[in-house]
Parts: C-alpha cells; sequence; structure tokens
C-alpha cells in the first residue's frame, strides 16, 4: 500500500469493454494502493455499484449496449458515488452532458498514469466536503437556509441535496460571502490547480446551484457574477459569518 496516498484502500470501480484500458487503469491505480474491481458494460457497472459500494467508479463513454451517459444516468438515480468519465472525444458538448448529468469529472484519452492518479485524487478529495467550524445551519434569509452537517440546502422549507462538487463549490461562495471571489481561486479551490483556467466548467457549476437555490435564475439575488472578475455569495452583513 501506498503510504503517501490519504485515499489509499478506496474502492475503485473500473468500467470499460477495452481489456487493454482497464489493465493499463487497474495498474496504475493497485500501485498507488487504490483497491480494484471491474465492470465491462453499463449493466455490469450498475450492479457492482448496488452491490459492491465503491468509493469512485472511472466509466468509459463508449461501450456496447448501453454507453456510459445511460448508464451514469441510472446510476445516479440509486447512488451519489463519484463517477469519472473517459472518453476519446474532447468536446465541450460531451462534457456539458456528462457533468448535468452527474459525472463528478471527465478525462480524455489517451492520458498519463500521473493524470489519472491525480483526477481519482481530486475527485476524492472533493467528495469527501470541506467541513464547517461553525454553526451547523446557516440561516441566509426566510427563504433559504444552509445545513452543513448534511451538505443540504432548505429552499422555503423543502430540503435539497447537493452533489458533492456543488457543495463544495457553495461551501467557498458562503465562507467567503459579500467578498468577490475571482473566478480562478474558485477553479482551484473546488477542483485544483490543473482546472485554473477551465472558465466554463465554473458557468456550469454556478448554473446547477442557481438553478437549486435561486427563485429566478436570470435574476439570481444569491450567486451573483462579477463580470470579468467572479462570483459572490449575497447575504446580509449579520449573518455573513460561518
Amino acid at each position: 500500500m501506498n503510504q503517501s496516498n490519504p485515499f489509499a484502500g478506496k474502492l475503485i470501480l473500473v468500467v470499460d469493454d477495452e481489456p487493454r484500458m482497464i489493465r493499463f487503469v487497474q495498474y496504475n491505480l493497485e500501485l498507488e494502493g487504490f483497491r480494484v474491481i471491474v465492470a465491462h458494460n453499463g449493466l455490469e457497472a450498475i450492479e457492482k455499484v448496488r452491490t459492491q459500494l465503491p468509493d469512485l467508479v472511472i466509466m468509459d463513454v463508449m461501450m456496447p449496449e448501453m454507453d456510459g451517459f445511460e448508464a451514469l444516468k441510472q446510476i445516479r438515480e440509486i447512488s451519489d458515488v463519484p463517477i469519472i468519465m473517459l472518453t476519446v472525444k474532447n468536446e465541450d458538448e460531451d462534457k456539458h452532458l456528462a457533468f448535468s448529468s452527474g459525472a463528478d469529472d471527465y478525462l480524455t484519452k489517451p492520458f498519463s498514469p500521473q493524470e489519472l492518479v491525480d483526477r481519482v485524487k481530486a475527485v476524492l478529495r472533493r467528495a469527501s466536503g470541506p467541513s464547517s467550524t461553525g454553526s451547523q445551519i446557516l440561516k441566509v434569509d426566510d427563504r433559504l437556509q444552509i445545513d452543513f452537517a448534511s451538505r443540504e440546502v432548505i429552499v422555503e422549507g423543502k430540503r435539497l441535496s447537493l452533489r458533492p462538487t456543488e457543495w463544495r463549490l457553495l461551501y467557498h461562495l458562503v465562507k467567503n460571502a459579500n467578498w468577490v471571489m475571482p473566478a480562478e481561486l474558485l477553479l482551484q479551490k473546488v477542483w485544483g490547480f490543473e482546472y485554473k483556467d477551465d472558465v466554463q466548467l465554473l458557468r456550469l457549476y454556478i448554473a446547477y446551484l442557481r438553478s437549486k437555490i435561486e427563485k429566478d435564475t436570470s435574476n439570481p439575488q444569491y450567486i451573483v457574477t462579477e463580470r470579468g472578475v467572479g462570483y459572490k455569495f449575497v447575504m446580509p452583513e449579520k449573518e455573513k459569518s460561518v
């Protein structure tokens, strides 16, 4: 076991219909101390998520019978396990489909062993989420509350779960409420240094958050865009501390 890996021992499910790719991914993950199980198609992946409860899934997009996007959607109906999608394409439309369907990251083939391991660690780190040192429930106003213990938002009395990356983004915005967070800084804090220039990724997740907490996404009152700079979470000054 790799003692330098804080996530050593985590169970990773690798899903691909190419035996060579499975061997490549499995070998490099096991070198880092991860435990690895495999599936060769989407249906098998769904079953193993149900029965073996992996800590993370790495899944190819292009597979026979059921492609990765369809398998991703079905997994999201039963589990919040972090998922990294693998593909030979590098198109914005595919990235948007992956993230909007519930993926946590997107890795384009070919990739190096180091990039693979770095992405896995980054996603696991995000999934573990930041902890709050203050009140467990923050009342923003009469409409919105944030529950730090359960990592949920309460909108008009209704509890809504957030995906790990959505929660991490909201956490950093709220922690710095009423201050403008530069886009580059948010990307580094939420996704890692290697994502610091991926402004489109940040825009996607800002849109996801707004769809869950804003009354009118075309005129947001909580997550405000500061053009050319970044984003600000607006909250009454007396409620600012977290």
